[in-house]
Formats: C-alpha cells, sequence, structure tokens
C-alpha cells in the first residue's frame, strides 16, 4: 500500500515538474524568434477559431430561444390529446381530479377541425380551434394580438380571432361589419345530393381582431372560436373535446407534474410539453446548431495544426536541454510530457483568449445589436445568448484538438532529436 502511495505521489510530481517546464518555454524568450512569432499564431489561430465557435452557438441559442417564446405566447405548458383516436369525454373521474389539483392554474377545453371560411366572395380551408372563457389566462395571446383585441362573445354575437395569414388571404379586419362564415360537413346525416349545400352546418361570426404568432403554422391556418360555437359547428356534446391545455402554477416543477398527470390518466393520452408540442421543429434546430458546430470544429483543427509546426521547432531548439534533462535522469516520457503540455497551453491560450472575445463580443450584440438583420424580420439585431455549457464544451473541444496536434511531433521527439544531433 505504501508503495503505491508513493507511486503516485511520483506521478504527480512528474507532472508538476513537466509543466513547470512547459509553462518556461512558452513565456521565455526562445533563441530564434522565429519560434515565439509561430508559436502566437499558433494560439491566435485558435482563438479566432474558438471565437467563431461561441459567438456561432451564442446565435443559434438565441434564435432557439426568440422562437420559443414565440410559441410559448400561444402554446399551453401542458397539451393532452389521445394516443389515438380525435376526441375524448372529459367528464371523467381524472379530469375531475385534474381541475382540483393545486398544480393546475387553467384549465382549457379545446375543440379543434378543419372546416371551411367563406368572408365575402372569399374562401378557403382553415383550422377552426374552439377555446374555453379562460383560454385568455392560459397564454399570452394578448401579447401576440396584430388588431383588434382577443373577445370570443361581446354579448350579442360570437366573435372569432383568425391568424394573420388567414386574415391576409380572406381580405378581413377587426370590427368589419360583414360576417365571417364558418362551414362544415354534418357527422350525424347524410349527404344531399339534391341539395348539397344541406349537409354543411354554417356558422357566422364576427372578427374582433388578429393574432400574429410569426409562424406559418399558426398565422396560416387557424381560427379562433369560442367552444360552443366549435361544438355546435361540429356536433359535438357539451362534454367532447380533442384536447385539453393545462397552465401550471410557477411553484410546481413541470417535469414532475407532467409525469404525474401522465400517471394519473394512463397510456390512452399523452401529455407533451411545450418542446414536445414543437418537437420537430427544435430538432431540426438543435441538428443545424450541431452541424455548424461540426464544421467549424474542422476548422478549428486545421487552424490547431499550426502547434505541430511551432512544436517542431522548439524541439529541435531545445536539443541541449533534452540532452541535460536526460542527463539528469529524465525519461523519454517526462520529455515527451513536457512538450506535450506545452501544446496543449498553447492551445489552452488561445481558447480562453477565444472564449473571452466570443463572450464579449456577444454582450456587445446583446446590448447594442451591433449586426442588424434588416427590415422585415421578427427582431432587428441578430439574438444572442451564451450558454455557460456551450463555453465549457468548447473549451474541452479546443483543448481536446490540441492534444491531438501536438501528440504527432512529441511522439517523434527521439528520433528527431537523434536526427539533430
Amino acid at each position: 500500500m505504501s508503495e503505491q502511495k508513493e507511486t503516485i505521489q511520483n506521478r504527480f510530481r512528474g507532472l508538476s515538474f513537466s509543466l513547470r517546464i512547459a509553462r518556461r518555454y512558452l513565456f521565455s524568450k526562445k533563441s530564434h524568434n522565429a519560434i515565439n512569432i509561430i508559436s502566437g499564431i499558433s494560439a491566435g489561430g485558435v482563438a479566432i477559431g474558438t471565437m467563431a465557435l461561441v459567438c456561432v452557438l451564442s446565435v443559434f441559442n438565441g434564435f432557439e430561444g426568440l422562437i420559443s417564446d414565440m410559441f410559448s405566447a400561444f402554446d399551453p405548458d401542458l397539451k393532452i390529446t389521445l394516443t389515438q383516436g380525435k376526441t375524448f369525454d372529459v367528464n371523467t373521474k381524472e379530469f375531475d381530479e385534474l381541475r382540483k389539483s393545486k398544480s393546475v392554474v387553467v384549465f382549457t377545453e379545446v375543440v379543434e377541425e378543419n372546416a371551411l371560411l367563406r368572408f365575402k366572395d372569399k374562401q378557403m380551408p382553415a383550422t377552426i380551434k374552439g377555446v374555453s372563457d379562460n383560454f385568455e389566462r392560459m397564454t399570452r395571446i394578448d401579447s401576440i394580438m396584430y388588431d383588434g383585441s382577443f373577445i370570443l362573445f361581446d354579448g350579442a354575437f360570437q366573435r372569432s380571432i383568425p391568424g394573420l395569414g388567414v386574415a391576409s388571404i380572406l381580405g378581413a379586419g377587426a370590427h368589419f361589419i360583414d360576417p365571417l362564415y364558418i362551414y362544415a360537413p354534418k357527422r350525424t346525416s347524410k349527404i344531399n345530393l339534391l341539395r348539397p349545400e344541406n349537409s354543411f352546418n354554417r356558422e357566422a361570426t364576427f372578427v374582433s381582431g388578429i393574432f400574429s404568432v410569426k409562424q406559418a403554422q399558426y398565422d396560416d391556418h387557424f381560427v379562433l372560436v369560442p367552444i360552443s360555437l366549435a361544438r355546435d359547428l361540429f356536433e359535438y356534446d357539451k362534454n367532447t373535446v380533442s384536447e385539453v391545455e393545462l397552465k401550471l402554477s410557477k411553484s410546481v416543477n413541470k417535469d414532475d407534474t407532467q409525469k404525474q398527470i401522465k400517471a394519473l390518466l394512463g397510456d390512452k393520452f399523452q401529455v407533451k410539453n411545450r418542446y414536445e408540442q414543437q418537437e420537430n421543429f427544435f430538432k431540426i434546430m438543435k441538428v443545424e446548431k450541431w452541424i455548424t458546430y461540426l464544421i467549424l470544429c474542422f476548422i478549428l483543427l486545421i487552424a490547431s495544426f499550426n502547434i505541430i509546426g511551432s512544436l517542431s521547432m522548439l524541439i529541435i531548439d531545445k536539443r541541449a536541454d533534452i540532452e541535460t534533462l536526460r542527463n539528469l535522469g529524465a525519461d523519454n516520457r517526462l520529455i515527451k510530457r513536457v512538450f506535450l503540455f506545452e501544446g496543449w497551453m498553447i492551445s489552452a491560450v488561445g481558447a480562453l483568449g477565444g472564449i473571452a472575445l466570443g463572450t464579449i463580443l456577444c454582450l456587445l450584440q446583446q446590448h447594442f445589436g451591433l449586426l442588424k438583420l434588416g427590415t422585415g424580420y421578427v427582431v432587428n439585431a441578430y439574438p444572442v445568448v451564451t450558454n455557460a455549457l456551450d463555453l465549457l464544451l468548447v473549451f474541452v473541444t479546443v483543448l481536446a484538438m490540441g492534444f491531438l496536434a501536438a501528440y504527432y511531433p512529441v511522439r517523434y521527439i527521439h528520433t528527431k532529436t537523434d536526427l539533430a544531433d
């Protein structure tokens, strides 16, 4: 046991000794000034590559956060749908328990179906989303109102709120005096071939406002209406819904609450959080982010190859020191470790400098919007969010590449010094 402890202590002393020599070589003046220049260029190349990596990852984080914030104004915290099928009954013991749960702040019933819209002489298919009166409390719909206001019933008439794309196609606007007609085929009766128009249910509403999520999947397809109108139009009873949307208390853990609701409702239902509701979109964003990361890593690896030239020249320059160390009893492994640490330190200096520069640039972009996107975009400047985990990933990546670049010349150190002699 004592022998093992002594061996470990000797190894740590060897590492400390190698690190001190490597640090001295990095910052001391070499006999040939070109070596200092090449070492500086190596560190500078790594710093620029690292800075680019930090900035690009931060921009992707910024866009992901921006889009996520847009969706959160319309999407609920949790959405409950059937695993198989379209509609279900909410007049059950499980849903009554869910309504009374302290974790649930708002419980919204939704009926969602496709229908035909007609406004004056224009018509188009759309998705009708019938929502409860508390839908305004469920989402931040007021923050995305493009025109008018969110009103489902004004005391006399039932109102509708189409997306901006739908309103543009139909030529409808908030508080127009012409009604918006909604048509849906009758579910409970046969098609009348002699009078086809009698095979449809029709409801008339007046547009009270227009919302804009700035996402085509909502703006170009959805129309919000009272759930009572949707149930009449699609011939559903008062307890039938196609989905239930929940807003959770801020004090609860959303992941734990999601698991509890899944356990309560069973395998018959799906309970999706905001990420899962837009899973395909966020997956594409992440794939784009990591493909870009890999491309920049390849560029960074090429920049790290400068370390090979820098270390090769340093090994030749310090061949007298290498022989002195050997005469003092240093083995080949310790000597190789010195120059391996040297390469690592060049990478570390470049990585730290690049991370610092990248973080500063991102902070300047975040506060002053130096790079503009131009007109017609959701935001005027590129959104950026610097993530500590991304910075750690970049630092580890650069050190790994520095190790690969340093290992190649160091493994042949014995041959090189012999040739130099």
